[in-house]
């Protein structure tokens, strides 16, 4: 369809009797001088819009901007799947804890504000939680994005990243909790601020 209106602009105009400064034969009909790639590509620009340029080229097979990393298939398609070896900190013990943190903020989360006390041994639980929640979640994404079999040093990079983060992160928190006012009432002071 895109083409037809492309073809149907270029014929009007190849057809006109004014010249233009496009096109090279001023008063010969299109098809006679030139084939019909040239005669598309050299009114493609008038006869879109920017916004469908911009769209095709954001559509393009041919336009590789992140390709693909080389692809290897190991064995045939009719090997058997490999499954990685059982881990005992994997697997459904893991799923359970996982949830058990995430539902264990729910209350963590609440109840220095709800009570009204600031108890320095909540605060702590809060901030431990908080680290180990977050530290799961961003292990999770490497898991997903950066696999083991096809980039095993950028893997390993992120993982020993990751835990270099959750340490700094973790002595940060510690350091907020015992030489300032921890994270509670930094909460409370930054939102009545």
């Amino acid at each position: 369809m895109l083409r037809q209106s492309c073809l149907k602009a270029v014929s009007k105009q190849a057809f006109s009797t004014k010249p233009t400064s496009t096109l090279p034969a001023i008063n010969k009909p299109a098809a006679s001088v030139l084939s019909k790639q040239v005669a598309r590509n050299a009114f493609a620009k008038s006869a879109l819009p920017g916004s469908m340029r911009v769209a095709a080229f954001h559509a393009s097979g041919r336009q590789a901007i992140l390709p693909a990393l080389p692809q290897v298939i190991d064995g045939t398609a009719n090997d058997a799947a490999k499954f990685p070896p059982p881990h005992p900190s994997h697997g459904s013990y893991h799923w359970t804890f996982e949830r058990a943190i995430s539902v264990g903020l729910v209350p963590l989360t609440i109840a220095p504000f709800a009570a009204g006390s600031l108890n320095p041994l909540t605060d702590a639980l809060l901030c431990a939680t908080i680290l180990i929640h977050s530290h799961i979640g961003f292990e999770s994404i490497i898991t997903d994005y950066v696999p083991n079999k096809r980039l095993p040093k950028t893997r390993k990079a992120f993982d020993w990243g990751l835990k270099l983060a959750t340490v700094v992160v973790g002595v940060g928190l510690y350091e907020f909790e015992t030489n300032d006012v921890g994270l509670t009432e930094g909460i409370k002071k930054i939102w009545t601020a």
